[in-house]
């Protein structure tokens, strides 16, 4: 069976034309359209491929990582191990927040410097 391209309709192996919407069925190249392209740069977030969004949040998650770390894993075992008493001595979750702050500034910035 073969589905329709445009409305989803399956048809059979041989059909060269959907029985239902009437469109090809044969796979002819579609033209480049261009200006789909252009808008989806200025309309999508991140433009082409998105790479700017995944690596926002990708960051994002990192530090969010980094402080679950330090802030639960590593001041539970400076408990137990008296060479990571230093660590309770320091407000992580302050500068974390400040890290996270300065980083969404940036992105913001950069993404408003493209337009």
């Amino acid at each position: 069976m073969v589905y329709c391209a445009k409305c989803g309709t399956k048809n059979e192996d041989d059909a060269t034309f959907c029985k239902s919407c009437g469109a090809s069925l044969t796979g002819s190249p579609q033209v480049y359209d261009r200006h789909r392209d252009q808008r989806c740069e200025e309309e999508c977030a991140g433009g082409k491929g998105g790479r700017g969004w995944a690596m926002f949040w990708g960051v994002i998650i990192i530090l969010i990582g980094l402080v679950i770390l330090f802030e639960v894993v590593i001041k539970d075992m400076a408990k137990q191990y008296t060479w990571l008493s230093w660590v309770n001595t320091v407000q992580w979750n302050w500068i974390f927040a400040f890290v996270i702050a300065i980083f969404i500034i940036i992105f913001g910035l950069r993404i408003l410097s493209k337009r």
